[in-house]
């Protein structure tokens, strides 16, 4: 692997860190004390239902929006700075652009747009390669034709941090799977560090390598992907009573679903989960999404990778930096592999993040 793919995971630099961030509009809070850090160079996706403050977060990361309350940084600066002006490209909902531009007029202001600093080559590749008519009207194009050409402006300005909010949304298949390959390509090529808000989870899996689900205007789950689902089981069996058996309600139970007599529920793992009548398996993101956006009420977790870089220097109970069934959390437990998900995640050293491959720009 070319040490400059993963540089923004080996380095630990930061891309986005907000700390206690809120953001009121008038008497309703959009945002409530969001504490996260998201490292550089990965693809992370913003998950949540309507209403949880998605695109409040990404208009704050941007600059377009001050914050209430706590502080949010792009870097280790302001976003509204210049420098941080220049370094982000925000996608916001609906690719707003002018309609009776046609393509090849909207790159060109583009470039007047964005002296010194505009690729023509990667602006036209994208558009090319999209099949996106440089003739025709933005008007008259399609919804994947516009996200196209909207990440064509974006990434011509050679971002470090692209902000996008639900460009998949309205899509038919063919244009998710383009605009996706896309995304990932160019954010590979460039080193970018992507947020992409979306509603598709389905889509999410293999795409994004980081995950930030809101709830309620809070973050509900923050990590790597990885290090998130194998913190969970998925535990499929049938009902013998009227309560979940003992030895899986001794784990943190997320969500549990029934059909007929047979149950299955999402556990975060306080370790092994016992052998009985029931089938274990690791959760698939979609799975893990699903549960946490069914429980509203369920426990936040937010993973080591996830925590604000001062934060993450405190100590916790029993001298142990990290969180139960995380890494950094110590050694795995009897009978399971380092960092594998038979039993608890193992420690750092046992972590390995090689096998993102395909999953992000710094994979």
């Amino acid at each position: 692997m070319a040490t400059d793919q993963v540089t923004g995971r080996a380095s630990g630099r930061t891309a986005v860190e907000a700390i206690g961030l809120g953001r009121r509009h008038r008497l309703r809070w959009a945002l409530r004390d969001c504490t996260f850090r998201l490292p550089a160079g990965r693809i992370c996706a913003l998950v949540g239902p309507g209403g949880a403050g998605k695109s409040t977060l990404l208009s704050l990361v941007s600059g377009l929006t001050r914050p209430s309350e706590g502080t949010v940084r792009v870097g280790g600066a302001a976003p509204a700075t210049a420098a941080n002006r220049a370094r982000t490209a925000h996608l916001t909902q609906g690719t707003p652009l002018y309609p009776r531009l046609t393509v090849a007029e909207t790159l060109r202001l583009g470039r007047a747009l964005n002296p010194g600093r505009w690729n023509a080559r990667c602006a036209e590749r994208i558009v090319r390669e999209g099949r996106v008519p440089l003739g025709v009207r933005a008007g008259a194009l399609s919804g994947g034709q516009r996200t196209l050409l909207g990440l064509a402006l974006a990434f011509a300005t050679s971002p470090e941090l692209l902000l996008l909010d639900e460009p998949l949304a309205g899509l038919d298949p063919i244009a998710r799977h383009r605009t996706t390959a896309l995304l990932l390509a160019q954010a590979a090529e460039l080193g970018t560090t992507v947020v992409l808000s979306s509603d598709l989870l389905a889509e999410l899996d293999g795409v994004c390598d980081y995950l930030l689900v809101l709830g309620g205007g809070r973050i509900r789950l923050a990590g790597e992907v990885d290090d998130l689902i194998g913190a969970h089981a998925l535990v499929m069996g049938e009902h013998r009573g009227a309560a979940l058996p003992g030895a899986i309600a001794a784990h943190t139970v997320i969500d549990t679903q029934t059909s007929g007599r047979r149950f299955t529920t999402v556990v975060r793992r306080l370790g092994t989960v016992a052998a009985g009548p029931w089938e274990t398996a690791e959760p698939s993101l979609e799975e893990l999404l699903l549960a946490y956006l069914r429980a509203p009420d369920a426990p936040a977790l937010i993973a080591p990778s996830a925590e604000p870089v001062p934060a993450r220097w405190h100590r916790r109970p029993g001298n142990k930096p990290g969180i139960p069934g995380m890494p950094r959390n110590g050694p795995p437990g009897p009978g399971s592999r380092p960092g594998g998900r038979d039993g608890p995640p193992g420690g750092a050293a046992g972590t390995a993040h090689d096998h993102h491959s395909g999953k992000g720009a710094a994979a």
